[in-house]
């Protein structure tokens, strides 16, 4: 424990633990999603953006990516002899996933070199018909490549915003003098008025005789708030807008409090607060060549990975920080934007992402999707090394974080892996009668091939495979805790059993933004049948560190606004169950002890797995309250596009 305490940064990773640790930790997290830094998909990259649409849909303020350049090293066999075909359908596949993902006024940043920038430069107009295309030169290799013509030191950045935006991105700048900025917000986006960022609405208090800022009062959470001087006579001063509308100032409550401390903030006498920025802190206006030391690829990408993960750094041609960082800050001040990279590579704009927040004190978040198995050995102990500290010398910390740095570190990084496509082939069971295999083998020889092309691709997905876990073995979800695939080992033919997490998945199909995850119950309680035969309990239901039954709930909100409880339970092992009678008495009992009621407004939806006996509500939209998670976790997994 004073290990921990003396490291506040280290960062522990659960899968050293025990299931029951983990769980435990995860109910004395609350608010598991808010409190998240960092979302990491171990995943093809399709898969990953057609699981996260309906968590993330309208959710993403910018996207960078670094695709493969299909160029050298890195091109794409392809099956015929149309040269980009394989390379332009690999992009458009995934780039079409994306404007789902978009909040209102969003970013998009992709990378690409001379082969394949004129192809990418159309997909994206035409993929991204809303969006309009800039074009950065980055001097990315000043010693230059090796020459067939040029020796090029140069790669392209497309950077792509909304037609009707009125964002000007902002580069870093070392003007002398201080700058008096505005800090009401202005602009028509919705991220400017109290609606859209309700924590970056508050009172700042200014001494009427001295105009200096004294103080701030935290976000109101009505509609009325007090507007009337403060007891001492501080005047209380909102963002309001001239014509009455409730804007935001441009840093959170937390975040401003730091400015008050540092003297960063002013008042005119007509009630006017300014930012004071020093010429060090100053943005201006983002240039489209970018020739600064500081994107050079070896010194700030390859180097530097080496120098935290070691010499044995199987990664090659990392981004420079400095290019990543650069491009997620030209969106200027914004505090909490989630930024995704779905060719995530060693993890280079995770840790830019980490680096701007120990900058400025900002709570930007990062989602990253890497399939290849680098996952593992490149990106994963990059960001575990940079969150402890962010100074590093042939895999070995320089210094420890400093209180600050700290301060301003990730907290919590989740890891969530998919299965391969190739691991659902491999999980197939299939059930094929003598008979259908005769028809197959008669069609074979006749050289009908697209009758067997034709029932391979239907009738043996729909019928054959039913029952096979890789296409949703309903029945085992009576023990949520044993649905298992096996998964191939990376680079051997070996494979092995490994658990799903089915509380994990249910999650994200529905797009639960999570509030609570509680670790397990158990319970105990002895039933009987009375003179009639049926079927009640004996005495009183009871907590037993040995009990018989199982729950375990997870709380939350799902996309469209509704308050979501989602109830998992299990039968006792070993036990010869009663029936579907003693399972709903069971529920029933313990869902009264935790203060349920069906009927009230605490939630808008519940979710139960096996079958209930519930109270339930039909809603105004004509679906119940009360619902089974299996239904919707099988409509739902083939309704997600790839997975």
């Amino acid at each position: 424990m004073e290990f921990l305490k003396a490291h506040p940064t280290l960062m522990v990773d659960t899968r050293h633990f025990d299931t029951g640790f983990t769980e435990r930790l995860l109910e004395a997290v609350g608010n598991v999603d808010e409190r998240t830094d960092g979302v990491l998909f171990h995943s093809e990259n399709f898969q990953a953006l057609s699981l996260m649409d309906r968590t993330y849909s309208g959710h993403m303020d910018c996207v960078y990516i670094d695709p493969p350049y299909n160029t050298g090293d890195s091109e794409i066999p392809y099956k015929n002899t149309y040269l980009h075909g394989s390379w332009l359908t690999l992009m458009e596949n995934r780039l079409a996933l994306v404007p789902k993902l978009l909040g209102e006024d969003p970013s998009l940043f992709i990378a690409i070199d001379d082969f394949e920038m004129v192809n990418l430069a159309q997909l994206a107009d035409s993929t991204l018909p809303t969006m309009r295309r800039e074009m950065i030169i980055v001097n990315h290799h000043p010693q230059g490549g090796k020459a067939r013509t040029l020796a090029h030191t140069h790669e392209y950045m497309l950077a792509c915003v909304p037609m009707n935006s009125d964002r000007t991105f902002v580069g870093r700048a070392v003007d002398e003098g201080v700058e008096r900025r505005p800090f009401k917000r202005s602009g028509t986006a919705e991220s400017n008025f109290r609606s859209g960022r309700p924590n970056s609405f508050y009172a700042i208090l200014v001494n009427p005789l001295s105009n200096e800022i004294v103080g701030l009062e935290p976000p109101p959470s009505g509609s009325e708030y007090p507007k009337d001087p403060t007891a001492d006579g501080a005047l209380r001063v909102y963002p309001i807008g001239t014509d009455g509308v409730e804007r935001v100032w441009r840093r959170s409550y937390e975040s401003c409090k730091k400015l008050v401390m540092d003297g960063k903030l002013a008042s005119s006498g007509s009630g006017t607060i300014y930012q004071l920025i020093e010429a060090n802190e100053r943005t201006a206006a983002l240039f489209s060549n970018w020739v600064d030391p500081r994107y050079n690829a070896g010194t700030y990408g390859a180097n530097l990975l080496r120098d935290i993960i070691g010499e044995q750094n199987p990664f090659s041609y990392p981004k420079s920080i400095h290019t990543v960082g650069d491009a997620i800050f030209a969106l200027g001040a914004e505090e909490c934007i989630r930024v995704l990279d779905y060719f995530a590579g060693s993890g280079t704009t995770g840790h830019a992402v980490i680096n701007l927040n120990r900058e400025d004190g900002g709570q930007r978040k990062f989602i990253l999707v890497e399939q290849a198995d680098y996952f593992d050995t490149v990106l994963l102990p990059r960001l575990k090394k940079v969150t402890f500290t962010p100074e590093w010398k042939d895999g070995k910390p320089k210094r420890l974080a400093t209180a600050e740095e700290a301060e301003r570190s990730p907290r919590i990084m989740k890891v969530v892996r998919l299965e391969s496509y190739e691991d659902t082939l491999n999980n197939l069971e299939l059930k094929r009668t003598q008979e259908q295999q005769g028809l197959l083998d008669l069609a074979a020889a006749q050289g009908a091939d697209r009758l067997k092309e034709q029932y391979l691709l239907h009738y043996l997905l729909d019928v054959e495979t039913r029952g096979s876990q890789s296409l949703l073995n309903v029945a085992a979800f009576t023990d949520p805790t044993a649905y298992k695939l096996k998964v191939k080992r990376p680079g051997s033919d070996e494979s092995r059993e490994v658990n799903v997490d089915l509380l994990e998945t249910f999650n994200w199909l529905i797009g639960l933004t999570v509030q609570h995850i509680a670790a397990p119950q158990t319970f105990s309680a002895e039933t009987e049948r009375d003179t009639e035969g049926r079927l009640r309990l004996e005495g009183r239901l009871r907590q037993d560190a040995d009990g018989r039954w199982w729950f375990r709930t997870v709380t939350g909100t799902t996309p469209d606004g509704r308050r979501t409880l989602v109830i998992w339970r299990k039968r006792p092992g070993g036990e010869e169950p009663q029936g579907v009678e003693q399972d709903n008495l069971i529920l029933n009992e313990w869902f009264t002890k935790q203060g349920y009621k069906a009927k009230d407004s605490e939630f808008d939806l519940i979710y139960v797995n096996g079958g209930n006996n519930l109270e339930n509500l039909k809603a105004p939209d004509d679906t119940w309250k009360v619902r089974l998670i299996e239904e919707d976790f099988f409509r739902l997994m083939f309704e997600t596009e790839g997975v």
